[in-house]
């Protein structure tokens, strides 16, 4: 019969197997013996005290081992801790090894800690990638638009990763010598005849400098005729000049108006003075009253004989 203290003592050391096992991965351990990688037990519990999952530096190391790379597993953890991509790193290093690229584990980890993916930055160096501009708009001396789209095949330079430029800077500036080398054209039609002018010119201006990519080739995709710029300048010309002179013509005709103002309101000034005129004639005796009555009975008479004339000439045009 089992006493309760030996039941006691046994289900302490059953806890502690279990805590034992939980604690250290001993599974993991195995594997890495199994693949002739010495890693001591301490080791891997040292790694549970920091905080570090040994599996995510064991397995990439395992790998490593494999394809006989020399990789020790502070290089592994220190990379890890400083929030690197180990998988990619060592992914990286299996494939420049394959393809006989000169690649230490400090610079895929500083391309890996840079921001870039490295795995990819070496597929690149082995293997160009092309990556197609967008619908590069330019316009020839002529005044036609034309739409240019271009494939530039890159490959990736390691050496040049770490603050480079990426493929939006190469893209925009080979754009910009799309729009400077169709704009030097004569014609719109030297450029559709002979496109390879594009890519020989735009090569020439050394476009990958600074970025960190090569650029092996510029192949002209696509080249669409699109608005004719020039007729659309000068009819936009045409219409300022037809506005401004029409801007002129009204402020003269303002003037003049203006101007019809002033002399009407000097005449009618000018008339105001006349019965004061007339007033101090016959104060002074210049001019008697039988004067005065005849000269009303003539402008009487004019007003009639003008009243009449015009209802004539209104009779003669409604007939």
């Amino acid at each position: 019969m089992y006493t309760i203290e030996s039941i006691i003592i046994l289900g302490v050391l059953f806890l502690l197997v279990i805590l034992f096992f939980a604690f250290i991965p001993v599974g993991l351990w195995i594997s890495s013996l199994a693949a002739n990688v010495k890693v001591s037990i301490f080791t891997l519990i040292g790694m549970r005290l920091r905080r570090v999952n040994p599996s995510k530096i064991i397995i990439p190391l395992i790998k490593a081992s494999k394809a006989g790379l020399n990789i020790t597993v502070n290089q592994l953890e220190a990379h890890f801790l400083a929030g690197g991509n180990i998988n990619a790193v060592v992914n990286a290093l299996i494939a420049s090894e394959r393809a006989n690229i000169d690649l230490p584990f400090e610079k895929a980890a500083a391309i890996d800690l840079a921001g870039r993916d490295v795995f990819e930055a070496v597929k690149m160096s082995v293997n160009p990638k092309v990556i197609q501009t967008k619908s590069v708009s330019a316009v020839a001396k002529d005044g036609i638009e034309l739409r240019v789209m271009a494939q530039v095949t890159v490959r990736a330079d390691l050496e040049r990763l770490i603050g480079g430029a990426g493929e939006s800077t190469v893209l925009a500036r080979v754009g910009e010598g799309i729009v400077t080398t169709v704009g030097s054209a004569k014609s719109h039609k030297d450029v559709i005849e002979n496109p390879d002018n594009i890519s020989k010119m735009v090569l020439s201006k050394g476009l990958d400098a600074g970025t960190a990519f090569e650029i092996l080739s510029i192949d002209i995709a696509d080249i669409d005729v699109g608005r004719n710029i020039g007729a659309n300048l000068q009819t936009m010309q045409a219409e300022a000049d037809k506005n401004i002179a029409q801007a002129k013509a009204e402020e003269k005709r303002a003037m003049a108006v203006a101007r019809e103002q002033e002399m009407r309101a000097e005449v009618v000034a000018a008339e105001a003075e006349v019965p004061k005129a007339l007033a101090q004639a016959l104060r002074d005796g210049k001019m008697g009253v039988m004067d005065y009555y005849d000269m009303q009975n003539i402008i009487a008479d004019t007003k009639m004989r003008h009243t009449l004339s015009t209802k004539d000439a209104n009779n003669i045009g409604g007939k």
